[in-house]
């Protein structure tokens, strides 16, 4: 779907931004425009709205696009412990402060995500505003545009919720935009995600729109994010059932696990939700690519230009790819048998990588020395790394385009490189893997099972592995038979869930995703969620801190850190004669 870009109209306004303010007003009322109703009260005006809305899920509408990125490569993953910020500590320190939970309100960073967010409800917000006053629309038309609207704004403020707990409530009936923050929007999300799942056809007319079963993930993912355990596993199931995806796939685990992070093969089966990238449309702009993630790239001598290297994988996301002699994960002693890293050597010297077992998906989400980098030749270590004692040895690979395909898929057109790599909201082992933990919580230990087999039966595929090149030396050769690495992976055999008990199960369940979705930005909302955050991270910066320099003195504090704080711009400009409309987070003030 084409990118409208820089639209934000209501009826007889422009809104420019909606929290870019020299007054008092926190939330800026709409700015007097030329466009009025003669111009936007039809289907054309309405639509163009509606891709405006959609062109703003990109995180680009503020800052530099890493600050507001959608996969929240800061947010998710990095504060999640899946990886570190990468570079050297002189480069965005503002990231720093963040992974180690002490930064506060000032970080203008919490500012920036703020804005890009609540740009998103505006426009979004607009397109109810314009329709009703729309004319010659079909009434089918009209629901599915409302409905795409209402999910949109649903998608902005569930981000809102997960990562600022209570925030204010704007939507197309408020007239007063100085609102509190003291009052829980889970319900209001929640009917959102229900009227767009009630309304939305199951197949749209471009794959970038959002359809009925994108919606149902969705609200499927509020209701677990409240403990509704019940409600989720109901869409759930009807979802992995029925669910097909907006260009009319049934849903489905695709059989390569690497064809979801490949532009080549975007917008297949996996694809519940995606925010579409494109690359040399001929905008000569990379404001249409991944520019969230275009510094999160191997750095160094990489081919990759400016990158940046950024979202370097932590020591501890890798150690958690170990296996068993049956294949099965060492969910609790995966630090004990720690995958061998070329730490302290330069790329010259000789090295031989962990002849040890592993998962498969490993080396699809980690740049490892010795180990083939898509069809960029071996990952060479420290001379694709910055700093190692800082960061660490490893690089980042789920964001990055292949060699053969460079000229279709990354885009040049600034100072680093852009990709054409979508951005996957939600995608159908993330489906799987949320039903089996609301199956695991409802007590049904074998569904969730089941669900979770899927998911580790297809990276049990050897189908689905990295193998070794042809010729190492002419990587665009293309691979051999023969695995790069000694992969051991099997399914949780018959009766293992209900012989192990529900707690267990659960945090196998966990485990299961922090291996499938690492470095998508999803790690450090999901144990907040699960209550096991502050546990999970200062383990982590006990042990990933003798490693490397840059987390150390971090420390997650309970009753503080579940959320970031609200930025303090933000406070300031709800100012009222009788105090501030807005309240800080608990233990920022």
């Amino acid at each position: 779907m084409k990118k409208l870009k820089n639209i934000f109209v209501l009826s007889g306004v422009i809104l420019f931004s909606a929290f870019i303010s020299c007054n008092e007003e926190f939330l800026q009322k709409p700015v007097q425009g030329a466009l009025g109703d003669e111009v936007l009260a039809n289907k054309a005006g309405v639509e163009k709205l509606l891709v405006g809305a959609y062109a703003l899920m990109d995180g680009i509408g503020a800052g530099n696009g890493w600050e507001g990125a959608p996969d929240n490569w800061i947010y998710g993953s990095i504060a999640g412990g899946d990886a570190h910020k990468g570079s050297f500590g002189g480069d965005l320190p503002a990231i720093d402060p963040i992974v180690k939970f002490i930064a506060d309100g000032s970080n203008n960073f919490f500012n920036i995500k703020w804005k890009v967010l609540y740009n998103g409800v505006t426009a979004s917000n607009s397109v109810l505003i314009e329709l009703p006053l729309a004319k010659n629309i079909l009434e089918a038309d009209r629901k599915n545009i409302e409905a795409q609207a209402r999910f949109l704004r649903g998608h902005f403020y569930f981000e809102l919720k997960k990562m600022f707990n209570m925030v204010p409530w704007i939507d197309e009936a408020t007239t007063d935009f100085n609102q509190p923050n003291d009052v829980d929007i889970w319900p209001k999300i929640e009917a959102d995600f229900k009227f767009a799942f009630d309304n939305l056809p199951p197949i749209q007319a471009q794959v970038g729109r959002a359809n009925k079963w994108a919606a149902g993930s969705y609200l499927g993912k509020t209701y677990l994010y409240q403990k509704k355990y019940s409600e989720a596993i109901a869409i759930f199931d009807q979802v992995i059932s029925e669910g097909q995806t907006s260009n009319g796939l049934k849903y489905g685990l695709v059989e390569k696990f690497e064809d979801n992070f490949d532009a080549a093969t975007k917008n297949n089966k996996e694809s519940v939700f995606a925010i579409q990238m494109t690359a040399n449309n001929g905008t000569n702009s990379v404001g249409n690519s991944n520019q969230g993630g275009m510094i999160c790239f191997p750095g160094g001598n990489a081919p990759f230009r400016r990158s940046g290297g950024y979202h370097q994988p932590s020591q501890e996301l890798v150690n958690s790819y170990r296996t068993d002699a049956s294949g099965l994960p060492l969910v609790d002693a995966y630090n004990q048998a720690a995958v061998k890293n070329d730490m302290g050597l330069l790329s010259s010297e000789e090295f031989t990588p962990d002849g040890g077992n592993l998962d498969p998906r490993l080396d699809w989400t980690v740049g490892r020395r010795g180990i083939p980098f898509h069809d960029w030749g071996y990952y060479p270590g420290a001379s694709w790394v910055l700093t190692q004692s800082y960061s660490g040895p490893y690089g980042p690979k789920k964001n990055v385009y292949w060699q053969a395909t460079q000229d279709i898929y990354a885009d040049q057109s600034s100072w680093a490189p852009g990709t054409a790599i979508n951005v996957l909201v939600i995608r159908f082992a993330d489906v799987l893997l949320m039903a089996a933990e609301a199956h695991a919580n409802a007590g049904s230990l074998v569904k969730a099972q089941e669900y979770v087999n899927l998911v580790r039966a297809r990276a049990a595929n050897k189908v689905c592995w990295l193998n070794d090149y042809k010729d190492p030396k002419k990587p665009l050769d293309g691979f051999s038979n023969l695995p790069a690495a000694n992969y051991v992976i099997s399914i949780y055999p018959a009766g293992y869930f209900d012989g192990i008990g529900k707690d267990r199960a659960l945090k196998a369940i966990y485990f299961e995703r922090k291996l499938e979705l690492a470095m998508e930005g999803h790690r450090f909302f999901d144990l907040v969620r699960w209550g096991i955050a502050e546990t999970a991270l200062n383990n982590y910066f006990n042990y990933e801190g003798t490693i490397v320099t840059d987390i150390r003195g971090g420390k997650f504090m309970k009753g503080r850190s579940e959320y970031y704080p609200i930025p303090n711009s933000q406070i300031d400009l709800s100012k009222t004669p009788n105090g501030f409309l807005l309240k800080q987070n608990p233990g920022y003030n």
